[in-house]
């Protein structure tokens, strides 16, 4: 079987902003999906803990008052989200997600902050293997320019398009939405990998230097592998590029989670 039409764990997290070291999921979805069985939807709305500020409202529509009346405590949600996943990972499943190297990293710092077990303690020798379509897009078509002045070249929106792929405006920014979205176009990018040029559509084979066929015939392993080498590659030409601006920029490469860091107990009391 290639390796697009196996069993998803679709996850995505709608946030109190982009901080992955301080910020706060406020709603998850993990969406069973594919493989030729049912869509198994597992979804959180969660009390933060902290303020949602106004910019992330703007984002996901989820005010502070809202997530303290309905969401459930922080501590009890992301224990249950690493559970899901990680029981997705050892049934075989794959992870998907859009810039998921964001959500995997964030729930990773939830689970410390409430002094609870890892995902990778909890899989313990056992593999979770990522597909993140913003990897794999990238790759693909590295040459994509902004839509516009507004919109990326590889947001969720964008490769929606690319991959002519429904898109509500309403629903969008909703963790089960972007989820599923972000499954859909990690489908059409492995149909495409396993299509000849000629039969591409016409978007596809305007696109200047494809490279669609190097996800071709991969395995799930090897796939995760080498999205470890291209999200490298791919950190290292923006951070070259803010360095034209910003001689002291940093992008970290590392995926699909980044690493953890102890806090510097340096100049604490004794």
């Amino acid at each position: 079987m290639t390796w697009h039409l196996g069993r998803w764990a679709a996850f995505d997290t709608e946030t109190t902003g982009v901080d992955v070291e301080a910020d706060r999921i406020v709603t998850a979805a993990v969406y069973g999906l594919g493989g030729a069985q049912p869509v198994e939807p597992h979804d959180w709305f969660v009390d933060p803990g902290i303020e949602i500020p106004e910019g992330a409202t703007a984002v996901h529509g989820i005010t502070t008052e809202e997530a303290q009346t309905k969401g459930e405590p922080a501590k009890g949600a992301v224990d249950h989200i690493a559970d899901v996943l990680v029981e997705y990972a050892m049934t075989g499943s794959t992870v998907v997600g859009h810039n998921v190297v964001y959500d995997l990293t964030l729930l990773d710092r939830e689970l410390r902050r409430y002094r609870l077990p890892t995902v990778d303690e909890r899989l313990g020798d056992w593999p979770m293997y990522v597909v993140d379509t913003r990897v794999l897009d990238k790759h693909a078509d590295t040459f994509r320019r902004r839509p516009s002045k507004t919109q990326g070249p590889q947001q969720l929106i964008t490769l929606a398009q690319v991959y002519d792929l429904p898109w509500d405006d309403d629903n969008a920014h909703g963790a089960s939405y972007d989820a599923v979205i972000a499954a859909r176009v990690a489908h059409r990018i492995g149909t495409l990998a396993h299509m000849t040029r000629e039969d591409w559509p016409e978007r596809i084979r305007q696109v200047k230097r494809p490279r669609y066929r190097d996800f071709n015939g991969l395995s799930i392993p090897d796939l995760h592998a080498a999205q470890i080498e291209w999200a490298a590659e791919q950190a290292a030409g923006l951070q070259a590029h803010f360095r034209k601006t910003d001689p002291n920029a940093v992008v970290d490469g590392s995926w699909p989670l980044r690493p953890w860091v102890e806090p510097s107990t340096e100049g604490a009391p004794a």
